[in-house]
């Protein structure tokens, strides 16, 4: 299973890479894997089979199962099972998908930009959903619904160029992630109360679970909730037909066979032991009866084939949640194979649609006229599956129609409510029949005073994949033991009562066949009164719709954040710290004086002098940046209170910290000094302030409640600090003497995931703030400054040639002829230039990317680490650029920060996964001693890779920071200052900001 899952998913990665090589016969590269999905599948199926649907999982007869911990802690595991219920789903999802992706080589054009990214995505849905299939975690299989949903969303809103596409993709997702959430809140109370997550362990305890009370129904009643948004019952439906923006094989996979199935999925996997619970019955029969007629009323209106179709999905997927959800050996037969026979006639129709729609340009069934005539083939393919879904014999339609009316004739015995259910289930087979024969003759018929619809025609390899699910639909119409063979594992966790059903052309004159005959001839008589019904229709009062509904509930959710946002964004930075620090005091004191926090009786001021003095410093730092009244000096001072705080930490013993502070303020100063350039030298006048006592005092109330935060926390502490027994885990486990770096990449790794994850992201929001297009990779090199190119071609000037005349006057002056690797000498005016500042940086520079090396080697023993090396090459990087300039950072740095932050996070990505593949738990290291020439006995920990990732990471983000705030701003300052013209040959050099100022 987990072969197959990580297959589609890497292939799904690849699968632009394959596009652009062969185009959309690529389509057909990624078919292959669904389909080896499919083998795969048949293979397993005799032990699916065999299996004993409630033996625990690895016990014998149990079915094929994996289990791979995850996140112990949390009960949470990489578990996957493949039962009945699984396989079932699997044949739509493994079979259908293939043969989707398949006719997707000859629904879109070759030229489609976009089509790469549409073919990843379509598989990487095809992968989520088998993960949520087989997941045996509620959490596993929460995970893969939520991949489900956004995909979807990327996939409707493929033709993202149209205002419907994107409108409806955002309204899909608002609807199915509401549910999503409601359903995890479900899961967990399902997962707390039953004291395991595993699924086949909840359902196995499930009766003892379903008496627990309120609590399990309200949990059952929250995973109904995801269950109605995914499959699009009433009052939720209004998503489907929205949804029909998207490319029609998105619309014949998600819609019919795929997405809109999970929630039916999930009423069939909970339905064996929780369907007496107290509100499985009013959701699962009210919405779905309500669901099954509006639909069907709705498709008998539509014009649009793929509408029509549209509508009838929503009905029939009420239809099949009333029928999984009904309970009993019948209703789960009835149940599945509902569902298999849906699946192979709606993703058939729906390939029709497509192919009508790229071979005549339309889809109007009022516009279409003689298409039958024009392809046979065609025709022949549609009015089965259409057959199929209108429950003629000998379609598997028919087969699994009679099986539903059979178990619903069944419950109409228990009373009014079964006959009243059986009313509704025939009534919407009318008008199922009733749109079944509206699509044929409104996308086949010849229509009378209308001209015949140019038609091109149709390539064998193009009606290939509807043909192939039209002839399941009489294959196992005819021979219908196959499926019921794997059906009847899943009909075996109900309990027995009477005789067991089974899945058969002919059951002999019975109730069921009268009431489809029933169908039949009123479904016909519905369709020849087509005229009449359609202006009963119109004459009826119009109700409002769902969708309107649902847009007047965004609109007034727009409005409310707009009236919210107007009163408390207010443009004001001042007015958003008071807010933030009043409350930041405000909340723990209230907190400390209500729970009358314990405070230390004994306070220390310091334990050296030398302690005394960093924090005069640090105060002295403080005062001098309040007195500033300029930008420069202020951010000088404030950094002179971090350079104190490192201070602090390594005379109390925190080397790591201390160096850590200090790169950090080092770099954090470089940045504010680039960024000040785009300001005013100096600051606000605050003579006239009215505030400022008031300021100061929430200043000193916010640091003075911090501290006693602080000492609170401390004397509150009565048991023994668990960081004690870090050191001795750190050199046991971590196999490093340095407990910090240990911790950092071992035994709390996940933090350090998160938190460079964090610094991608904030590397990529402070590039998108200062780069219009693209991030600034395109780096304008220092080869052939002197004749005004760069080595990509000649970098745009604007009218008045500025940026080439400054690099022009300085090219003269160039101090030597050669091509040198600090180039500030041909890209600098010399006004520009440091002489001292250059050499050095030529000294400096390879000692300090030396230096960074070693603290990225040496941090699991010693003070260091990835973080603190990329700092330090980070900041050799600074020095270049402030030595040189945007042309010396572009030559100090080949390698685009976006590639450095893509392959550091890659590398932590995969350093992270590995140890799955040799049975062991995500971020798990390894100590490996072995002896290499030169080097001698080595010890090496596997989690030193995953530090060379946070190295990469930080040194890209520091070179976005620079690449932003540096030379992005020095080419628009190039760009906007204007170049004099001085009475001599040369022009003078505009005041730009590279290099350093004298």
């Amino acid at each position: 299973m987990l072969t197959v899952l990580l297959a589609m998913f890497a292939l799904a990665l690849g699968a632009p890479v394959l596009f652009s090589r062969f185009g959309r016969s690529a389509f057909f590269v990624l078919a292959a894997a669904p389909a080896a999905g499919f083998a795969w599948l048949l293979a397993e199926l005799p032990r699916v089979l065999a299996s004993d649907q409630e033996a625990p999982n690895g016990s014998p007869g149990a079915p094929p199962s994996l289990t791979i911990p995850w996140i112990p802690s949390l009960q949470v595991e990489l578990s996957f099972r493949l039962d009945a219920l699984a396989a079932v789903l699997c044949i739509l999802i493994l079979g259908v998908g293939a043969l989707v992706l398949f006719y997707c080589a000859r629904y879109f054009k070759n030229d489609d930009p976009d089509v790469g990214a549409f073919g990843a995505q379509l598989l990487a849905f095809a992968a989520a959903m088998f993960g949520l299939v087989t997941a045996d975690d509620l959490i596993l299989m929460f995970i893969f619904w939520e991949l489900t949903t956004i995909l979807s969303y990327l996939l409707i809103g493929y033709s993202r160029q149209r205002l419907s596409a994107r409108r409806s993709a955002l309204q899909a997702l608002i609807v199915t992630t509401f549910g999503g959430l409601a359903m995890l809140v479900g899961l967990v109370i399902l997962g707390h109360e039953a004291g395991t997550y595993r699924i086949s362990e909840i359902m196995a305890d499930a009766g003892t679970l379903a008496a627990g009370g309120l609590l399990i129904d309200v949990a059952i009643g929250l995973v109904l909730v995801g269950a109605i948004t995914k499959s699009a019952l009433v009052p939720f439906h209004f998503w489907l037909p929205g949804a029909m923006a998207a490319p029609t094989p998105v619309s014949a996979y998600l819609h019919a066979a795929a997405m809109v199935k999970a929630g039916v999925f999930l009423v069939a996997r909970f339905a064996p032991g929780f369907a007496e619970t107290t509100f499985w019955y009013p959701v699962v029969f009210g919405l779905g009866m309500a669901t099954m007629l509006l639909g069907g009323w709705r498709a008998l209106r539509q014009f649009d084939l793929k509408l029509v179709l549209a509508y009838g999905t929503v009905s029939q997927l009420g239809f099949l949640t009333m029928v999984v959800g009904l309970g009993g050996r019948d209703g789960a037969l009835a149940g599945l194979g509902l569902l298999l026979a849906h699946g192979f006639f709606k993703a058939t129709l729906f390939l029709v649609v497509g192919i009508i729609d790229h071979q005549s340009g339309t889809r109007d069934l009022r516009v279409l006229s003689g298409v039958g005539a024009t392809s046979p083939a065609l025709f022949a393919v549609a009015a089965v599956a259409a057959g199929s879904m209108a429950g003629v014999p000998p379609l598997l339609g028919f087969v699994a129609k009679e099986s539903v009316l059979e178990a619903f004739v069944h419950r109409a015995g228990d009373g009014p409510a079964g006959v009243l259910l059986l009313g509704g289930i025939v009534l919407g087979s009318i008008l199922t029949f009733a749109y079944s024969a509206r699509f044929v003759w409104g996308a086949f018929a010849l229509k009378h005073g209308r001209p015949q619809t140019p038609f091109k025609r149709v390539r064998t390899s193009f009606l290939l994949a509807p043909a192939v699910l039209a002839v399941a639909s009489v294959l196992f119409g005819l021979w219908p033991a196959p499926l019921d063979a794997v059906i009847q594992p899943y009909v075996g966790l109900f309990p027995a009562e009477g005789e067991a059903p089974y899945l058969a052309l002919w059951h002999g004159v019975n109730l069921p066949l009268l009431l489809s005959t029933v169908t039949i001839v009123a479904g016909t008589a519905l369709y020849l009164l087509r005229g009449p019904f359609e202006r009963l229709q119109g004459r009826l009062p119009a109700v409002r719709e769902a969708e309107v509904v649902y847009r007047s509930l965004i609109g007034v959710l727009d409005d409310v954040a707009v009236w919210i946002t107007g009163r408390t964004q207010r443009g004001s930075l001042a007015f958003y710290l008071f807010v933030i620090l009043t409350t930041a005091v405000v909340t723990p004191l209230a907190a400390l004086i209500l729970f009358d926090a314990p405070l230390p009786s004994d306070v220390r001021i310091a334990e050296s002098p030398a302690q005394v003095v960093a924090a005069l410093v640090i105060i002295v730092g403080i005062l001098a940046a309040l007195r500033s009244t300029k930008r420069f000096m202020a951010v000088l001072m404030v950094g002179i209170t971090g350079y104190g705080m490192a201070a602090i930490f390594a005379l109390h013993g925190a080397p790591d910290l201390a160096l850590t502070q200090m790169l950090v303020e080092t770099i954090v100063l470089v940045a504010f000094v680039l960024a000040l350039r785009s300001l005013p030298a100096r600051l606000w006048n605050r003579a006239g302030s009215r505030h400022r006592v008031l300021r100061a005092g929430l200043g000193v109330a916010f640091g003075g409640t911090m501290a006693v935060i602080a000492m609170s926390s401390m004397a509150s502490r009565n048991a023994t600090p668990i960081s004690l027994a870090y050191p001795q885990m750190a050199y046991d486990d971590g196999g490093g003497a340095n407990a910090v770096n240990v911790l950092l990449v071992d035994i709390r790794a996940w933090d350090t995931f998160g938190e460079i994850t964090v610094l991608a992201i904030a590397a990529t929001g402070i590039a998108s703030l200062i780069f219009i297009r693209g991030r600034g990779d395109k780096r304008h090199r220092a080869h052939g400054v002197e004749d005004g190119s760069v080595d990509r071609g000649q970098e745009p000037l604007d009218a008045g040639g500025r940026a080439g005349a400054a690099r022009e006057l300085a090219a003269r002056f160039a101090d030597v002829s050669r091509d040198p690797w600090l180039v500030a000498g041909r890209t600098l005016a010399p006004e520009r230039r440091s002489i001292i500042f250059e050499v050095i940086t030529r000294l400096l520079f390879h000692t300090i990317i030396v230096l960074s090396v070693y603290l990225l080697i040496a941090g699991h023993n010693l003070p260091g680490g990835g973080f603190a090396g990329g700092l330090t090459a980070g900041l050799a990087l600074a020095i270049r650029y402030l030595a040189g300039g945007r042309f010396e950072l572009a030559e100090a740095s080949p390698v685009s920060a976006g590639m450095l932050l893509g392959v550091g996070l890659a590398i932590v990505s995969l350093t992270a996964a590995a140890p799955l593949l040799f049975g062991g738990a995500v971020l798990e290291s390894y100590i490996l001693e072995f002896w290499f020439p030169v080097f001698g006995d080595v010890k090496f920990v596997t989690s030193t890779i995953f530090d060379i990732g946070v190295y990469i990471i930080v040194v890209g983000l520091v070179l976005d920071v620079l690449r932003s705030l540096g030379s992005e701003i020095d080419e628009r300052s190039e760009a906007e200052q204007p170049v004099e013209e001085d009475p001599g040959s040369d022009a003078l050099v505009p005041p730009a900001v590279e290099g350093v100022q004298p």
